[in-house]
């Protein structure tokens, strides 16, 4: 993870700049394409084996970060759905939004110092995309994308220390899906794109991957175990795969393996580590690589479309060749 922007940074709105498939090539040998990529591994390695209650205590900054995740669930409470004839999209989404949109800038004037308040220009729309989309109301692997490129860059404004990443998983993260999760339920969001197809609940992806961190070395629970129910009622609050899971039983009916194939697949892998590696090769062929996702990317200062002087491999950092996530027959 990179070092601390300097004071006299200049900071700007962020904006769309990958606007045709052949913008693609420049997102994948970006400094942000680097950046995400590398912030993903490193948090990923900071939660390896720890469950969410190791990261306590949290530190001031983690708390004050908390602070605003709870003003943003409060709203959810304070905005109930609304009367309508369709099933699906609740038009109270949009209210809930329109706060969050002219809400933003006050709520993370009081979770920085004065001295960061110069970053919101560029750090507030990413929370505002982080939660789902007002028009369509829907939500998915995108806007998860927003709110972790928000994490990325309150870790590069020192909002964040590098100390804290176990907590930016295991509180600030886990707090973020739990309130999406509500949105979600609450009004009724649809999942973005073609019914999730790139994401493996229908609206998130990566508590599946640091969720499959936190679980390696796991002296007791085993991949064939994730749909177990009793595992799953055990261990939902204090690992994020878990949580994940719980949410796919809750809300879909029938059959895990035909509802959730791809976890299914999952379940036949013989190791947290392989079953870790291989989402993480998932994401960046099905997410990062997607346009439909990487259009409603936003570039700014913090994470820029300029051309990476760090040259990585396809693979990423150096990791052992992933296997294909298909259960044995």
């Amino acid at each position: 993870m990179s070092e601390i922007m300097p004071d006299d940074h200049v900071y700007v709105v962020p904006r769309k700049m990958v606007l045709g498939m052949g913008d693609m090539a420049a997102w994948t040998k970006s400094e942000a394409y680097h950046e995400y990529v590398g912030f993903i591994y490193a948090l990923n390695d900071a939660v390896k084996g720890k469950s969410n209650s190791s990261a306590n205590p949290a530190s001031q900054k983690v708390e004050h970060v908390l602070e605003l995740m709870e003003t943003l669930n409060k709203w959810i409470d304070e905005i109930p759905p609304v009367d309508q004839p369709q099933r699906f999209g609740n038009k109270a989404f949009k209210t809930w939004f329109k706060k969050l949109t002219e809400d933003a800038d006050v709520e993370l004037k009081k979770m920085l110092p004065e001295n960061k308040h110069n970053t919101i220009t560029e750090i507030a729309p990413y929370l505002i995309q982080a939660f789902g989309n007002d028009i369509r109301i829907d939500y998915g692997t995108g806007h998860e994308m927003s709110f972790l490129f928000f994490l990325c860059c309150l870790f590069k404004i020192g909002a964040l220390d590098q100390t804290d990443k176990t907590a930016a998983v295991c509180l600030i993260f886990k707090r973020y899906v739990e309130i999406s999760r509500k949105l979600q339920r609450t009004y009724r969001m649809e999942p973005a794109g073609s019914h999730g197809v790139w994401s493996l609940d229908d609206y998130q992806f990566v508590p599946f991957i640091w969720g499959s961190s936190q679980l390696m070395g796991h002296h007791r629970i085993e991949p064939s175990m994730l749909a177990t129910e009793a595992v799953v009622e055990d261990n939902y609050n204090e690992y994020l795969f878990f949580g994940c899971i719980k949410f796919i039983l809750e809300v879909k009916t029938g059959m895990f393996a035909e509802h959730s194939n791809q976890l299914w697949n999952i379940s036949g892998v013989d190791s947290w580590s392989k079953v870790n590696a291989g989402l993480i090769k998932m994401y960046k062929a099905e997410v990062l690589a997607k346009f439909p996702v990487i259009q409603h990317v936003l570039f700014g200062s913090l994470m820029t479309l300029k051309e990476s002087k760090f040259k990585m491999g396809p693979g990423g950092p150096p990791r052992m060749a992933p296997p294909r996530l298909q259960r044995p027959s």
